[in-house]
């Protein structure tokens, strides 16, 4: 339909389908000026354009960079095909406008300010049939079109993963752009999950010093679920749940983690704010900003947890986030939550085990949503991504002048801030053994002392803590106390890592679900049968991510396929299930060896075999040089 209306308009515009086109560039003088009107963009765009250029280097392919009327700014490709190229005028300074050229990907992707994707006889042109055209608009801050992220090649070599690239940096480039405009406001980096934040898929909002909305990205305006017109009249509190007051002081803490935020859907957000402290007016706006809220925060806090818009909104965001929704079918995690469920509200420490990626901070959210605290904060601190000589100031707290570099009128430390709620300490392992002591006090006299002060603040907080490690070996070696150890493990529970799940399809059509905005995503039967077979040692996270890259992979397909999978998981797959080798190799493998013993020992008798050779080792075993690279340990 798209394609149809184009060519109705390139007749329109009086063209005919056997002319030759329009070769001629504008001036030299009229380029240079064309070149400084469009200088930010083509700074901004560059880096992107040379990182997917060697993405496709080699293909018969060129990147091609254009301003708002389709006028190629800039170009990179293949010496072979910008041969080619010349021939019909892909070069900077010749438009490629519908008016002037016709349908072809840059000019529809202008008028219809959607990404186009022109393959061979699509051209309006027949000089141009040879082509394929995968290009994307680029907007500003305001969402206006700017210019146009294209790349073009000869239709023998077109690919289907192209049109997807091209989009991707497109949105790279509109990223750059609007950290520009706003680089002195308050900029939000948010999504539901923490993982994507500093990704293509995080939100990305503008408030002023004062907490008014300026702008936002097109995935923060799919997130928030408003248009940028819409969005005017808000600020950063009537949209996140927190005043702007609150959100200086969070990042006036020693190591400020990821905010806990509240859209008006009811649904949660991670935050990660940047702020340009050395601006005057910000911080004198922060200043007169706090100077009228410290006085009426508390008040407002309590009253606003009691108001009929504040309790719809949590009672949304414990519907979406709560445990039932992580009870998909399989018996383990089934008995978890209805163990879960029987201690909730009874002032009984949970301590949750299990490895790396298994969703213990997301058990964590789900139990604090299902509690009688959901009202309250949740506070997450993860043990051992903050240094030793900073967890004792970030946990408890601290005095101006409590220590060298401390801020001026100290710090809330996060126990403090879960005051009310729930505090989830991850990683609990990993927690310096000279401060287990100090934790055990606090949770034994709910107490709290700051450093440098000699006041203790009465806290009332329900404790989750979570670990990959074994405490009891801990214990018996030295490294944590026991006494603590009793003191957290309430109820236990673990989360069975993901292999040991039955419920994978399910939890693949949940995370489909939730990453394809709104498309629907099936995976293949071979795909899914390849899913239950692996091993799985990112658990969720990994599997998220796979799926996240196989969905844009996928592009306007359905069903993800295994050629939508990435080449690393592929290869971990094929080395998984490579058969045995025959006795007369002479690599043997203990009959006692785990999965990952067993193809580090297969790799290392090869490797042997023959000689060292890296290349000739990846051959014979069937599998890429960087896996042999990957599942090495390091050289001493």
């Amino acid at each position: 339909m798209m394609i149809e209306e184009s060519r109705q308009r390139s007749i329109a515009y009086g063209l005919s389908e056997t002319e030759k086109p329009d070769f001629s560039p504008i001036a030299r003088t009229d380029f240079s000026l064309l070149l400084e009107q469009n200088r930010i963009l083509h700074a901004h765009a560059l880096p992107v354009m040379e990182t997917l250029y060697e993405q496709i280097i080699n293909t018969h392919n060129m990147v091609i960079l254009t301003d708002v009327n389709g006028l190629i700014v800039h170009t990179l490709g293949d010496d072979d095909f910008l041969e080619k190229a010349n021939r019909v005028a892909l070069k900077p300074g010749v438009i490629w406008s519908e008016a002037s050229k016709g349908t072809n990907a840059i000019g529809t992707a202008i008028v219809e300010n959607q990404p186009v994707q022109i393959h061979a006889n699509e051209h309006y042109l027949q000089a141009n049939h040879f082509l394929t055209c995968s290009a994307a608009p680029i907007s500003d801050h305001q969402g206006n079109v700017i210019g146009v992220l294209d790349v073009t090649g000869d239709q023998s070599s077109f690919h289907k993963h192209t049109m997807a690239l091209v989009r991707m940096s497109a949105q790279m480039i509109e990223n750059h752009l609007f950290s520009t405009a706003f680089q002195h406001s308050i900029t939000l980096h948010f999504n539901t999950r923490p993982e994507f934040i500093g990704t293509l898929m995080e939100g990305i909002a503008s408030f002023s010093p004062s907490g008014s909305f300026l702008s936002a990205n097109k995935t923060g305006l799919f997130q928030l679920g408003l248009s940028l017109s819409a969005l005017q009249s808000h600020t950063f509190s009537s949209l996140f749940g927190l005043p702007i007051s609150a959100l200086f002081d969070h990042y006036r803490t020693a190591m400020p983690g990821l905010l806990n935020l509240c859209m008006p859907s009811g649904v949660r957000v991670y935050g990660r704010a940047e702020l340009n402290s050395a601006n005057s007016i910000f911080q004198q706006s922060a200043e007169l900003v706090r100077h009228n809220d410290d006085g009426a925060r508390d008040g407002a806090r309590s009253s606003n947890l009691g108001s009929p818009s504040a309790h719809a909104t949590n009672q949304n965001a414990r519907r979406l986030s709560g445990l039932r929704y992580l009870n998909t079918g399989d018996p383990q995690v089934a008995a978890l939550i209805d163990k879960v469920n029987k201690v909730l509200g009874r002032d009984i420490p949970i301590l949750v085990m299990g490895e790396t990626g298994t969703g213990k901070e997301l058990l964590a959210q789900a139990i604090h949503n299902d509690s009688p605290r959901a009202n309250g904060p949740f506070v997450a601190v993860n043990c051992a991504s903050i240094p030793e000589t900073l967890i004792e100031s970030e946990l408890f707290g601290y005095e101006d002048g409590a220590f060298t570099g401390a801020r001026k009128k100290g710090a809330v430390g996060k126990i403090l801030q879960g005051n009310g709620g729930t505090l989830f300490l991850d990683e609990i392992g990993d927690m310096p053994f000279s401060l287990q002591a100090r934790l055990l006090r606090v949770l034994q006299e709910r107490m709290v002392t700051p450093l440098g002060s000699t006041k203790s603040i009465p806290v009332n907080i329900e404790l989750i803590c979570a670990t990959n490690r074994n405490l009891r070996d801990m214990i018996a070696k030295g490294e944590f106390r026991e006494d603590l150890y009793y003191r957290l493990n309430g109820l236990v529970v673990r989360l069975p890592p993901l292999r040991e799940r039955t419920d994978i399809e399910t939890v693949v059509e949940k995370i489909l679900l939730a990453e394809s905005s709104g498309k629907t995503y099936t995976v293949s039967p071979e795909i899914m049968q390849l899913f239950k077979q692996h091993n799985w040692p990112g658990n969720f996270r990994q599997l998220t991510n796979l799926l996240r890259t196989a969905i844009v992979m996928a592009d306007q397909e359905n069903i993800i396929q295994r050629q939508h999978l990435p080449d690393d998981f592929l290869e971990d797959i094929d080395l998984c299930l490579t058969p045995k080798p025959e006795e007369s190799t002479n690599w043997r493998v203990s009959n006692g060896a785990n999965l990952e013993e067993m193809e580090i020992s297969v790799i290392q008798q090869a490797l042997e075999s023959n000689g060292g050779n890296v290349s000739a080792t990846a051959k014979a075993l069937g599998v890429s040089r960087n896996t042999i690279y990957r599942k090495l340990p390091p050289q001493k």
